[in-house]
């Protein structure tokens, strides 16, 4: 089955390197940027959105009315949310690179994480188009026998459960001086 899996637009803390889960921030103006650059390129499949406002903006920028979902949230980071990559330790660095082993401490374990996605991606009965986050991505990839980040603006297409098919990254024009 068919899915398109698009990772949101930048927003400040993805331009400052601080992890961000649940924290619901808006897109940047290069966030809306690439958002805008994903109009036309998408096919027109039942859109599915995590619920988070930088995800649901990507879609509407994109030119779709998704159907909100918290199960394609991001993982929640609980106490390191908003945290500086540069300033983790060491060993949280280490599972996030790895993606496993990892838990936030007062957020979400990576297990339960990827547990939370793919009892979603199972329930799809059809084609679609998904607005979700780069961890997200990396679970579904990861679940496929591949791995990799996912630029902001990106989209990964895959034949689930089987295989990752295309990956585009869109370049968009830049975006007005604020």
């Amino acid at each position: 089955m068919e899915l398109w899996l698009v990772r949101h637009g930048e927003t400040l803390w993805n331009r400052e390197g601080r992890l961000l889960g649940w924290t619901d921030l808006p897109l940047s103006a290069t966030g809306e940027a690439q958002a805008r650059a994903l109009k036309g390129l998408l096919p027109a499949l039942p859109a599915h959105s995590s619920d988070l406002r930088r995800a649901l903006r990507t879609a509407a920028l994109a030119g779709f009315c998704p159907r909100a979902t918290p199960a394609l949230r991001e993982i929640h980071f609980g106490a390191l949310e908003g945290a500086l990559w540069e300033g983790l330790d060491p060993a949280q660095k280490e599972a996030l690179l790895r993606f496993e082993g990892f838990h936030a401490p007062d957020g979400e374990s990576l297990d339960a994480f990827q547990e939370r996605v793919l009892r979603f991606l199972e329930g799809l009965k059809a084609p679609s188009l998904l607005f979700t986050h780069g961890g997200v991505i990396r679970a579904v990839l990861r679940a496929l026998g591949e791995d990799g980040l996912v630029p902001p603006g990106s989209v990964v297409v895959v034949d689930w459960p089987r295989r990752v098919v295309e990956r585009i990254h869109p370049s968009p024009p830049e975006p007005p001086a604020s």
